[in-house]
């Protein structure tokens, strides 16, 4: 497979804004002309290799950012969008790819477009009085805002992430620092019976913990209630920067921002990411030693994205029996569907048929690249008779090139193609031709139906 030229101007762009050079001084630091640094600014021309080389040398850059970032996202993303009936046909990716890079802006406002197209729509489909005839605009929703500044961060927000690394390196054990921490704050801690998991009462400073949840749950809810106490102003500041256009959305990234820090006490990032190399990424090995969860240990392993210090770029997902996502991650150029359940040929469906197994799969997408994937059932019990069972599973995976620092891979035989598995995105999208398993046709394809033939599906796509 030959490989991609790496434009990357507007990232280029803001190295050089952050260090306040000139272009003329900035190319001169590079060791490139200032006509042909100005060609690279916009995308006229590929980074070249000496240039990243002049980057990690002569700035200390991590160069593997510049191919990271927004780029594939907005490119997946747009993609998805398009492939939407409103449009009379898709882009070409060339294009796609050159608008995410050269005006995300404009890239991201033509996503919030068709978003609040698509909530109008089913606005109207129900009959939505909140429409009325007053023309309001249709508001973005405040989930799906939250989900888009983690997803667009990276899934690693660095001041929090350090400032817990801060509490989660301390002596002894890190939950017992934060019960004294809340202890020392006036707050009295118990453990009882409750409906949910954790229960605090602002005046009488109590915080209650359910005696029925798993230790590992107990752990997390009290550190995230100590982050919601104590790291205020740090979280604040955090959502200045975000700009969410509702209370809606500011609240819940702020229990988000929460949750994060408590993942990120619980596995402080230096000693997390040693721990996953040494243990060759051993979820279950990683869960006993920082006391957490296998669910709070793959996503964490999912965040590990740290400018100069970075893990395995994982993707991380979980999704319920309906297959509907309900948390997605991705550090890889794996981007999930933002509409729909995911591919129904990916391992992580059938984790709901293995209980207490780990699953792994090679699988190839239709861009052809190729991933090794974990999942496994996390059903949450509900700790009494007559408690209802959440049920979920969790997919974890990387590019096949990183398998080999993954204990999981061993035995398995990465090197012939035909043993990788296709899987798509979301059918809608999705231009695989023969699939056995698709849903509903591609929208970026003409179909073809025969009425004298049946074949897999009453259609072929052209």
């Amino acid at each position: 497979m030959p490989t991609q030229k790496l434009y990357a101007g507007a990232k280029l762009r803001e190295i050089r804004t952050r260090l306040g050079l000139t272009q003329k001084d900035f190319a001169g630091k590079l060791g490139v002309s200032l006509p042909y640094l100005n060609q690279m600014e916009n995308n006229n021309r590929p980074v070249s290799a000496r240039v990243l080389l002049a980057l990690a040398q002569e700035f200390g850059q991590d160069v593997t950012e510049l191919s990271s970032g927004d780029t594939e996202r907005l490119v997946s993303d747009m993609r998805e969008a398009l492939a939407d009936p409103v449009f009379s046909g898709g882009a070409p990716v060339a294009d796609l790819r050159l608008v995410a890079s050269n005006a995300p802006a404009m890239a991201r406002a033509f996503l919030e477009l068709h978003r609040a197209h698509r909530q109008g729509q089913e606005r109207l489909a129900l009959l939505d009085e909140a429409m009325g005839a007053g023309g309001a605009p249709v508001p973005i929703s405040p989930w799906e805002e939250v989900r888009d500044f983690f997803h667009y961060c990276d899934n690693y927000i660095d001041a929090v992430d350090r400032a817990a690394e801060r509490l989660g390196t301390g002596e002894g054990d890190v939950a017992a620092r934060a019960e004294a921490a809340l202890t020392e704050a006036g707050v009295t801690v118990r453990r009882a019976e409750i409906s949910g998991l954790r229960h605090f009462d602002p005046e009488t400073r109590r915080l209650t913990l359910s005696s029925r949840a798993a230790p590992a749950t107990q752990r997390f809810q009290m550190v995230l209630q100590l982050a919601l106490l104590t790291q205020a102003p740090l979280i604040d500041a955090t959502l200045d920067l975000a700009r969410f256009q509702s209370d809606g959305a500011h609240a819940i990234a702020r229990v988000g921002l929460a949750n994060y820090f408590a993942g990120a006490a619980l596995m402080p990032y230096a000693r997390f990411l040693a721990a996953a190399e040494e243990t060759r990424h051993d979820l279950e090995r990683l869960a006993e030693s920082f006391g957490t969860s296998l669910e709070q240990v793959a996503h964490r392993l999912s965040t590990l994205q740290r400018p100069g210090a970075k893990g395995v770029p994982f993707f991380f997902v979980r999704v319920d029996q309906a297959g509907t996502i309900t948390k997605r991650h991705s550090a890889t150029r794996l981007q999930f569907a933002r509409f729909g359940g995911a591919c129904p040929l990916w391992n992580v469906h059938r984790a709901f048929e293995t209980p207490g197994q780990w699953l792994r799969q090679l699988a190839e997408t239709p861009d052809g690249v190729r991933y090794f994937c974990l999942a496994r059932d996390v059903s949450k019990p509900g700790g009494a008779w007559g408690a209802p069972t959440r049920r979920f599973a969790i997919g974890l995976g990387c590019e096949v090139r990183h398998a080999a620092r993954l204990v999981y891979a061993d035995h398995m035989d990465i090197g012939r193609p035909e043993v990788f598995e296709p899987i798509g995105i979301s059918c809608r999208i999705c231009e695989r031709q023969r699939c056995h398993q698709r849903s509903v046709p591609p929208l970026e394809r003409r179909l073809e139906v025969d009425p004298h033939r049946r074949g897999l599906l009453p259609y072929e796509v052209d």
